[in-house]
């Protein structure tokens, strides 16, 4: 297969449409209707058998021989972890999860109470009380997935902070997630993943205490389960495979672009990748970058499943118009890899996470710069942003008020409320200004 097989270029100089059809038809459609009804049997057994439910799941998609007893690790197995990672990626680690620590830590707002023309209006924050993450296995230890979790969680003030990830053929962990777990401080570890962990972490059972906020990527079942759990606990997102954006200009390196491009869609083989650039020799170089770099690769066959079916280059009139192509996307990760990379980002409006300049690549996002990978996917940075110290925090809106403010609302309240025909919330209102003034502490002193 030829490569210029692999990956559809567009010619959307004349009309920018013809690029946008593309990039729909590429993008992943609804999950098949049987992934929801598996999940859904999935949650609903675990809520009903629980352990016994999880434990069957496990045997069935993880470890053959599981049992119950297994499922919590216990702390002398997370200490015993660091005897088999190397140290230098223990002190790497350490770096990365405090560079993600101080970045969220700076993201965090502060309570507020003021005096508005006679009451008092704030908001006052507070963490959630506990938070499970999800850290899939997939064909790798997904150990980023713990600092980039759970350091938000940590840095808004999460007590609890549980970790589910699935066990191996022989009922062990990957030690880089264990270690990672102990170094971001987790408070419990257990040994499952998918829709069954989603609806133990959901709904409790006899060995998993509940929490009150699930968070973390995983397979369609487990999205479908975190889909189906919401409103029991919160959720993050619902999230996809990953996906890239490039924008390029003529003086950029190909063999960097290529790079850039190869690196996002080596993933699960369904991840999108886009270039858009206004240069015809830059395109050129790109695919002659991919077809020397991809054979090196040891992922190269899910690297050509993504470019097939879900990769895409754009000739674009101009660097508005690439603009244009992103602002439509919505891309998980945006790399502007221009030589005005601040001048372009005015021209942005939607993208999860965005990389300026070459030296920026989505990579350096992904393990180690500070804000969290766990970004928005399929085209929801239209309307929703990347894991950060929000996600963790509740809101109470506060009102209290003297005299003053209540004669200042009164009489339009109790007419709105009559106009809606709620007259006991009217009638709440016309008590008060019917007794008359009584002052208050505050209005006193």
């Amino acid at each position: 297969m030829a490569l210029s097989d692999l990956i559809a270029v567009i010619d959307g100089r004349a009309d920018l449409q013809e690029c946008l059809a593309e990039l729909e038809g590429r993008r992943l459609r609804r999950q098949p209707a049987h992934i929801e009804q598996a999940a859904r049997e999935i949650v609903e057994r675990v809520v009903a058998e629980g352990d016994a439910a999880v434990v069957e799941y496990t045997r069935r998609f993880d470890c053959p021989t599981f049992t119950a007893e297994q499922l919590l690790v216990p702390p002398e197995a997370m200490q015993a972890a660091y005897d088999e990672v190397p140290q230098d990626w223990v002190r790497a680690y350490r770096r990365a999860r405090e560079n993600v620590l101080a970045y969220h830590e700076r993201q965090m707002p502060r309570s507020w109470f003021e005096e508005f023309d006679g009451m008092l209006l704030g908001e006052r924050l507070r963490p959630v009380e506990s938070v499970g993450v999800h850290v899939p296995g997939f064909s790798a230890p997904l150990f980023a997935t713990v600092a980039m979790s759970v350091e938000p969680a940590r840095a808004a003030g999460v007590e609890r902070v549980v970790v589910v990830t699935p066990p191996r053929k022989d009922g062990s962990i990957d030690p880089l997630v264990l270690v990672a777990a102990a170094e971001s401080g987790v408070d419990e570890v257990y040994r499952m993943a998918g829709a069954q962990a989603i609806a133990a972490l959901a709904h409790g059972t006899e060995r998993v205490e509940p929490v009150a906020m699930v968070v973390g990527p995983g397979n369609p079942y487990t999205m479908a389960a975190k889909r189906m759990v919401f409103g029991q606990v919160g959720i993050d997102s619902i999230a996809g495979p990953s996906e890239a954006m490039v924008i390029a200009d003529a003086q950029a390196d190909p063999s960097w672009v290529a790079a850039d491009l190869l690196c996002q869609a080596e993933h699960t083989g369904d991840n999108t990748v886009v270039l858009a650039t206004d240069s015809d020799a830059l395109i050129a170089q790109v695919i002659d970058e991919i077809a020397a770099q991809i054979e090196h690769l040891q992922r190269a066959e899910l690297i050509r499943q993504s470019l097939i079916e879900h990769g895409m280059i754009a000739l674009v009139a101009d660097m508005q118009a690439a603009c244009d192509l992103c602002n439509a996307l919505a891309p998980e990760h945006l790399q502007l890899s221009v030589a005005d990379p601040m001048g372009l980002l005015e021209m942005i409006e939607n993208a999860g996470a965005i990389f300026l300049g070459e030296l920026a690549t989505v990579p350096l996002g992904d393990y180690a710069a500070g804000p969290s990978h766990v970004l928005p996917t399929g085209g929801a940075a239209r309307f929703s942003s990347g894991l950060s110290v929000l996600d963790f925090l509740k809101s109470s809106s506060l009102i209290y008020t003297g005299e003053r403010g209540f004669s200042r609302l009164a009489q339009d309240v109790e007419m709105l409320a009559e106009a809606e025909g709620l007259d006991a919330h009217a009638a709440a209102v016309r008590l008060r200004r019917q007794a008359g003034h009584r002052p208050d502490v505050r209005e006193e002193s």
